[in-house]
């Protein structure tokens, strides 16, 4: 059996989670070692991948300062299976670090961001399992609320755009791994790392085929204060 069928039970998931930003829109110390119910956001974020069977590394990309001296309630996790390098100035940096740093056992790899701390277990394996068929596989949520396109300084709207086909993507993004190394290989050559804002962007314009593995509105993304907020709750729930 190949190890990167949909049937394997062996480890073979590499997990790449960059955390070397600053989050400047919330202020303060970097949102991804803030509090949620007395946990460090981060920390649930690795928490919720260290659970799984078939991951078999979670490679964390940080600023330099804390490669060298991390926090003590992540190096008590003791796990051989966390690696830290450090980040880039870009989140597709910070990844494409992490993603070098990856050991020949991961074959499938999923890039997670450090802010989503609570994605659920499902998620996590029904992206696993749509990757190891070979293609692109991105959690996603549908476009619930009415979208407009506006234009001009006083932003008039010039239409309502139809919603039934949006999603919203989210992550765990999966990949197997020749296909994101190759991805980033091209956008490296395009000179549009920089830009981008998730890697299946960067696979779709590469050629590749992305699919979307539906998720849970709860996974949400820590952004602005008021996200802060709503995960309060959620981590007290």
């Amino acid at each position: 059996m190949s190890p990167t069928s949909p049937d394997s039970s062996l480890p073979d998931v590499g997990v790449l989670i960059p955390a070397a930003g600053r989050g400047e829109r919330i202020g303060g110390e970097p949102k991804q070692f803030r509090l949620l119910g007395g946990v460090p956001m981060l920390l649930r974020t690795v928490r919720a991948f260290a659970r799984e069977p078939a991951v078999v590394e979670i490679v964390i990309a940080l600023p330099e300062s804390l490669v060298h001296a991390p926090p003590p309630w992540l190096t008590a996790m003791g796990s051989e299976r966390i690696r830290l390098v450090t980040g880039g100035a870009s989140r597709a940096e910070s990844v494409q670090a992490a993603l070098a740093a990856l050991s020949p056992a991961s074959t499938i790899v999923l890039v997670h961001d450090a802010a989503r701390p609570f994605v659920p277990a499902e998620t996590i394996r029904r992206v696993i399992e749509r990757a190891r068929t070979g293609v692109g596989a991105v959690a996603a949520v549908p476009v619930s609320d009415t979208l407009k396109r506006a234009t001009g300084p006083d932003d008039r709207v010039l239409e309502t755009v139809r919603r039934d086909q949006l999603w919203r993507a989210q992550t765990p993004q999966g990949f197997p791994r020749a296909m994101l190394q190759a991805a980033y290989r091209s956008a490296v050559e395009r000179n549009d790392l920089a830009t981008a804002t998730d890697e299946s962007c960067l696979a779709e314009a590469a050629g590749f085929p992305v699919y979307l593995v539906p998720d849970q509105s709860t996974n949400i993304k820590i952004t602005v204060n008021d996200d802060l907020v709503f995960a309060e709750s959620l981590a007290r729930s």
